[in-house]
């Protein structure tokens, strides 16, 4: 059993909390995701910042297909697992 980290990526905090809602809901994750702020490097303006939903998957449960579906859906993309 390896720790997986699943990184989405959004365009808006409306999005993000969105998807942070729904996770629970589509795919019964329990533990709460992470929100984090992410403006891009360089760049001053408020709206050049991406939001990431970060998804602990312990078990490597996830399907990072559906994961990455999902995410689309909020027009963001999954960045992809990190071990």
């Amino acid at each position: 059993m390896s720790d997986v980290r699943h990184v989405l990526v959004l365009p808006d905090r409306d999005a993000a909390e969105e998807v942070a809602l729904e996770l629970g809901e589509r795919f019964g994750i329990v533990e709460e995701p992470q929100l984090i702020r992410d403006a891009l490097a360089g760049e001053d303006d408020a709206e050049d910042v991406q939001w990431l939903v970060v998804v602990e998957d312990p078990d490597g449960r996830l399907d990072t297909a559906a994961l990455h579906a999902f995410a689309a859906e909020y027009e963001g993309w999954l960045e992809g697992p990190a071990t």
